[in-house]
């Protein structure tokens, strides 16, 4: 290894020289030592050679997060309802310019490799972290965030304003278990759903970075699964580096229970292609590396390999060189939410509201109101999530409408209900002084604002309480040990603000808190908490002093016009590590909605959320509906411009939103055609508002659809025009969508996939004529007998619409390409690459294949449509794993079957080579292979 070279020969300092010359040079000159001081996310420093300690990571999902005030977008989701490639680049470059910012200010402490977008397709909208994704539809994930990567990173053509990370690889839906959950899926669904997202933008947006999953996928635990080095570093040319999510490489010893000992877990993870390492102890990270490289695990060679990846961008950051050279050095603290920033941030949340339903009630005409009746515990709060970042400044709904409705009353009720608890041992009330300080009240007295506190039901046993008094929430922070009345918001990793009510003996209540423990009290009137709840003790009496449903009631009965703002709080009953109970609002929220409408049919419904809802009955019932993510510090101003008609509302949906959670099936499920999940597969009477779906305040009509040539080959480019007329009386924007329906292609067919979409604005009479060029890449899928993307050949219908269920105009295209290849006899033949299945599991098995082996209970059948047989077989081999009994296997061709007892036998650990008679004449055959038990099989040779 070079080690001793002088300061005029090194080449790393020459920006000059090729960048992979001046990687290689830096990284021959450290010791192995410092090698390994570089593997852990918080690089240290080596002085000797001018490198900086450099912290990979922070986050910036809808701005730059957790060091301070920045400019704060709309969720993710928010942004998805866009549909707005240019908005969510220039969205990126505020990123970019911001995270520069915080670099000029906070220097080698923070790093400008930051983790986001995050790109995991929501298959299932009860995903608790559906707020930070993209939606369910790979081109529009992979458009939308990838303009934002391409904002982030800028276009110089070497230095980059910041580095993105593409998180988390892969199929990352579930937070219940994540960290021992595998998400098993057939590899068809894997290559062209799951997979594919990462794969466009990686190859299209040139991301510098991606980070695995918790989650296994068919087994194989996601930081060591073989689809990183094969599939990102070396098929798609990964320019950057892979890290794993935090603690992860530790959690695949103790969760996952993969590997015995974190020695193991670290080399294979380094091999699998990982370069560097999240784990908040990193000597854990440093001391497992040592020992694996003690033990032969790792070498010294696969280190290098980590930093010149980690490096390469950190050299494209400008880190080494004069910053004259870097356009990017020159961002300073002083660009940090600027004026132009907010704009967008305001232009953001204007594209990203959705119009659900109007029947002629929106927009709202502001000279002719006079009582206006706000309602809704979202309408006076902007909501923030773990991922946000600091607001600079905070535009409530009420806040905007009050600010722009200055001819009117505006009036105000949250639709909490006043309470006071009052201990079943001593008599007296649960109160809190200015301060927030909890104790009871008095002996004899009953507190005024002292003892009141407004009741917040959120649902599936979620409560908060504000003291009406300190006008903080009750909070058992820090560290869930002391109780106060002192929270400004309800938010944190630990949500130490909610509390469940255990309803007790003779209407008495237990107040529990986020970690099990119970308020109680004493004697003496100290509030404190409690293991355990079988004491009068730890018992209240809970009455209702003022009812919140009647206060919306007699305010909405007076009001020209009531908007009832309902949806969720980002850290109750959903974020990471909670998956959602339900999609339907909390109940109390209905009941709130439902008593407006009762007192005031002319009631608008604004749901600000992190996902969908199910909504049937207000759907049937009211007569406008909007929806918004919580949509950053300008969320007020864009929501108050959309009911005013200021703003056309133009944004589409990015998720299915179902009618009810019933039509969906668990959560772990990962087959998504066969669990009817996404516009891909769902059924339309299980759909209450399709992708792609919104209305808006003017109408466009689409007219002239030419497809161009009729029939293609794979070397040709379809051409697709259409016009779209603006025909109503509003300027607005239109997202006008081109969907293509493959031909039948079996069980894995999706009833029409996204290749196209624009946004375009339109002034009333506006005509505009849109073209599209689809190559055959639109037209492939990748297919399990190819192992590659192939063109489809057969009809296929081109469909351009508003929603993937408005449809508006359709033509029809051949498209002549040889047929997909079919399975041959003589090959191997992976079992999970089968055309159906019913009753399987996918599990561990090789490389990228995953084996089958039988659900609980269940029989495991697997088909293949068509194998071809050059000349008769006698015979089929099978590669076989069986930890239990031997099994029986059915195997079916044609019209012939055999059952063979005991094919399968006992195999421990092992993979072993199973044969059994059965006679195939030459020609071409269907397959259906069957068995029961725990044997898992990972191929089959005819």
């Amino acid at each position: 290894m070079r080690r001793d070279v002088s300061p005029g020969q090194e080449l790393y300092r020459n920006p000059d020289l090729p960048l992979e010359e001046r990687v290689n040079d830096l990284v021959s000159r450290l010791t192995l030592e410092e090698k390994i001081s570089l593997i852990p996310v918080r690089q240290a420093a080596v002085p000797r050679l001018g490198i900086d300690p450099y912290p990979i990571g922070g986050e910036a999902a809808h701005g730059v997060a957790w060091v301070g005030k920045a400019t704060v977008f709309p969720q993710p989701v928010g942004l998805s309802c866009t549909w707005d490639r240019d908005l969510l680049g220039r969205i990126g470059e505020v990123i970019g310019v911001e995270a520069r910012a915080y670099r000029d200010i906070l220097g080698t402490e923070f790093g400008l490799t930051l983790w986001a977008p995050t790109v995991d397709l929501v298959r299932d909208p009860r995903w608790g972290r559906t707020e930070e994704a993209y939606g369910e539809d790979p081109c529009l994930a992979s458009e939308l965030a990838g303009s934002l990567v391409r904002g982030m990173q800028g276009d110089h053509p070497f230095y980059l304003r910041m580095g993105a990370t593409l998180k988390h690889f892969f199929a990352n839906n579930n937070e219940t278990d994540r960290g021992i959950s595998s998400s098993e899926m057939h590899p068809w669904l894997m290559h062209n759903y799951y997979l594919e997202v990462f794969r466009r933008i990686i190859e299209r947006a040139r991301v510098t970075c991606i980070m695995t999953a918790y989650n296994a996928v068919n087994g194989i635990p996601c930081l060591i699964h073989p689809a990183v080095k094969r599939l990102v570093k070396e098929e798609w040319g990964l320019p950057g580096f892979v890290v794993t999510d935090a603690a992860d490489f530790g959690m695949t010893v103790g969760m996952h229970a993969y590997f015995e000992d974190h020695v193991e877990s670290i080399a294979a993870t380094i091999r699998s292609g990982v370069d560097a390492i999240t784990e908040d102890d990193r000597t854990i990270v440093i001391d497992s590396l040592r020992h694996a490289l003690e033990r032969g695990l790792l070498k010294e060679e696969d280190l290098d390999t980590a930093l010149r990846n980690i490096f390469r961008i950190r050299f494209r950051l400008g880190e080494f060189d004069p910053p004259d050279r870097n356009p990017y050095a020159g961002i300073t603290k002083d660009a940090l939410c600027a004026p132009s920033h907010a704009r967008i941030a305001r232009e953001a949340a204007q594209k990203s509201v959705v119009l659900l339903k109007n029947r002629g009630l929106l927009p709202l005409h502001a000279h002719t109101l006079k009582r206006v009746a706000v309602v809704g515990p979202l309408a006076h709060e902007v909501h923030t999530d773990w991922y946000s970042g600091t607001l600079p400044y905070v535009v409530t709904p009420l806040d905007a409408l009050k600010e722009r409705l200055t001819g009117a009353e505006v009036w105000y009720e949250e639709g909490s209900s006043r309470v006071r608890f009052r201990s079943a041992a001593y008599h007296r009330w649960l109160a809190s002084d200015e301060k927030g300080n909890i104790s009871l009240s008095p002996p004899g007295e009953i507190p005024a604002a002292e003892g009141l506190w407004d009741w917040l039901d959120w649902g599936w046993g979620s409560h908060t309480f504000r003291s009406v008094a300190s006008r903080r929430y009750l909070t058992c922070a820090p560290e869930g040990t002391h109780l106060s009345a002192t929270a400004e918001q309800v938010r944190g990793w630990f949500v130490q603000e909610v509390f469940s009510l255990e309803e007790r003996v003779g209407g008495l209540y237990a107040i529990r808190t986020w970690h099990g423990k119970y308020l109680s009290c004493d004697v003496s009137g100290r509030v404190h908490l409690s293991d355990r709840a079988d004491t009068m003790r730890e018992l209240f009496e809970l009455e209702v002093v003022d009812e919140g449903l009647e206060r919306v009631r007699e305010l909405a009965g007076k009001a020209d016009v009531v908007l009832a703002f309902c949806g969720n709080n980002p850290y109750i009953n959903g974020k990471e590590t909670v998956d959602r109970p339900d999609l339907i609002l909390p109940p109390l929220q209905q009941a709130l909605v439902r008593t407006a409408f009762e007192a005031n049919p002319r009631t608008a419904l604004i749901l600000i959320g992190s996902y969908p809802f199910s909504i049937a009955w207000e759907d049937e019932h009211l007569p406008a509906i909007l929806y918004s993510s919580h949509g950053g510090q300008e969320m007020g101003r864009a929501l108050t411009d959309v009911l005013l008609g200021d703003v056309s509302p133009a944004g589409r949906l990015s998720l299915t939103w179902y009618r009810s959670s019933s039509v969906l099936s668990s959560i772990f499920d990962y087959q998504i055609h066969k669990g009817r999940r996404t516009y891909w597969y769902a059924r339309e009477e299980d759909v209450l508002y399709p992708f792609g779906y919104g209305l808006s305040y003017t109408e466009c009509v689409y007219t002239g659809m030419e497809c161009s040539p009729s029939r293609l080959t794979p070397e040709t480019e379809l051409t697709v025009k259409v016009r779209v007329r603006n025909v109503g009386a509003v300027a607005s924007d239109e997202v006008v969508q081109c969907y293509l329906v493959p031909p039948a292609m079996g069980a894995f067919s999706p009833r029409k996939v996204l290749v196209r979409f624009d946004r375009v604005h339109l002034v009333p009479g506006e005509e505009r004529e849109l073209t599209w060029l689809l190559a055959a890449g639109d037209f492939s899928f990748w297919h399990p007998a190819a192992g590659r993307r192939i063109p489809i050949p057969g009809r296929w219908k081109v469909q351009v619409g508003s929603s993937s269920r408005d449809i508006h105009l359709e033509e029809e295209v051949t498209l002549e390409a040889s047929g997909p290849p079919c399975w041959t006899a003589g090959t191997r033949i992976p079992v999970s690459l089968c055309d159906d299945f019913e009753g399987c599991r996918f599990v561990e098995g090789r490389d990228l294949y995953p084996a089958l082996r039988p659900s609980s209970g269940a029989t495991a059948r697997v088909r293949f449509k068509k194998v071809e047989c050059a000349a008769e077989r006698r015979e089929m081999r099978l590669l076989v794993r069986n930890r239990g009994e031997g099994a029986g296997l059915r195997v079916e061709s044609g019209m012939k079957s055999v059952n063979i007892a005991s094919a399968l036998p006992f195999t421990g650990d092992e993979w072993k080579e199973v044969v059994i008679p059965f006679h195939f004449p030459s020609g071409s055959h269907d397959l259906s292979i069957s068995w029961r038990g725990e044997a898992e099989i990972l191929w089959i040779v005819l």
